[in-house]
């Protein structure tokens, strides 16, 4: 592909629809080693990734019990490995 005297090239059809990509889309470019990537603003996969992830804890979260909400992280990781939860362990860090 050409790229033109002002930096420009033409996205090839099939990645601008594979992509979602149209007229008046605005894309972000960056640097990967020695690669250029353009992603359409607001899409890159790690936000993408990150919203997937805060919505999987969010509906786990809506599933728990009332006492189970009410364990600290400690708590949840001795519960995790099977160890009986004690209450001052999982609070002692979250002064």
């Amino acid at each position: 592909m050409l790229v033109t005297d002002k930096g420009q090239v033409t996205i090839p059809k099939h990645i601008r629809v594979a992509a979602g990509v149209g007229p008046g889309s605005e894309v972000t470019f960056s640097l990967e080693g020695s690669k250029i990537v353009i992603t359409p603003a607001g899409t890159s996969v790690k936000e993408d990734r990150r919203a997937k992830l805060r919505a999987a804890a969010a509906r786990v979260r809506e599933s728990l019990g009332a006492e189970f909400k009410q364990l600290g992280a400690d708590e949840i990781m001795s519960f995790i490995r099977g160890d009986e939860p004690t209450r001052s362990a999982g609070r002692r860090g979250s002064r």
